[in-house]
């Protein structure tokens, strides 16, 4: 068995491909013993790629395009969180995204795609950081919502199934983000390029069980829900909320791939927010390598 580590963020629903391909046994299949490493430290997850001690990860996207533009040589492989899955829950009391001036909002990390979606939800009602509002790096969903739980933060963006969960304790939703910006690559699967180049079979052991992970997921429903209680434990009903909603939605890619136009949309949102010195790279595709997934693909 070949081993293999990918490290993925925290227990969050994001995770539910990697979680089906190690329970249904597509890994081994595979010959691949494969460690999924969860990380509570969001920008662990990208430097663990670069210093080799993860050979995959699902990764907060903007990390992928910060680091090209620095000369970095992570790449994007495959979609994982393609669209927004996220309502911005505040506590009881907040009436409306203008109601967040002088607040305090809960986000992955001031460099994570959370941050900067925040930033451009805020200006268009005219609410600017730092001047109107508060960023409060605190790490992923399961970290921002005890935080929203505690009163250290009075807003943040909560993902299915932890959504509803929190409407159903009394909390807000201010806002669907995903009716503003429909297309959004939040989290993708990466890899470091050098690593890839050398180690190609296992690589492709590895995609061709995250396709048949996909496709799993969206043909088995009682099976990705029974999967996401034993990882989350979250209660059947609220796996099966999340289910309908990235099923309906095509939140996670039915065919592994990235979306063009939410790499797009990330690389906006970003070029707004982020002061960068040159633009390494012009095109949603520079961002993204397609060749390792088709060639999987192929070999099914």
């Amino acid at each position: 068995m070949h081993p293999l580590t990918i490290a993925v963020v925290s227990r969050n629903y994001f995770n539910l491909p990697i979680w089906i391909a190690r329970s249904a046994g597509l890994f081994t299949a595979e010959g691949l013993d494969v460690t999924i490493d969860h990380i509570e430290g969001i920008e662990e997850v990208n430097a663990r790629l670069r210093d080799g001690r993860a050979q995959l990860a699902y990764g907060v996207t903007e990390h992928v395009i910060l680091d090209a533009e620095s000369g970095g040589r992570t790449a994007i492989i495959g979609g994982n969180v393609n669209k927004l899955p996220f309502s911005l829950i505040a506590r009881p009391g907040i009436a409306g995204l203008e109601g967040l001036r002088g607040k305090r909002i809960g986000v992955s990390s001031l460099r994570a795609g959370s941050s900067s979606l925040i930033m451009k939800l805020l200006a268009a009602r005219g609410l600017h950081w730092p001047q109107d509002y508060e960023l409060v790096p605190c790490g992923p969903i399961l970290a921002r919502w005890e935080l929203l739980r505690s009163g250290g933060i009075d807003a943040g963006l909560q993902g299915a199934p932890l959504n509803r969960i929190a409407m159903e304790q009394g909390f807000v939703s201010l806002c669907e983000p995903r009716d503003e910006v429909p297309h959004f690559q939040f989290t993708s699967l990466d890899v470091h390029l050098d690593w890839a180049a050398a180690h190609r079979d296992p690589l492709l052991r590895f995609l061709r069980a995250f396709l048949r992970a996909h496709e799993r997921f969206y043909r088995e429903r009682e099976e990705a829900n029974a999967v996401a209680v034993a990882e989350t434990g979250v209660e059947t009903r609220h796996a099966d909320l999340a289910w309908e909603e990235y099923t309906r939605e095509a939140i996670f890619p039915r065919d592994g791939e990235a979306s063009g136009p939410g790499v797009q949309a990330l690389i906006e949102t970003s070029a707004l927010i982020r002061e960068l010195p040159s633009r390494a790279r012009t095109r949603t595709e520079d961002y993204i390598d397609r060749s390792w997934l088709a060639e999987a693909r192929a070999s099914l």
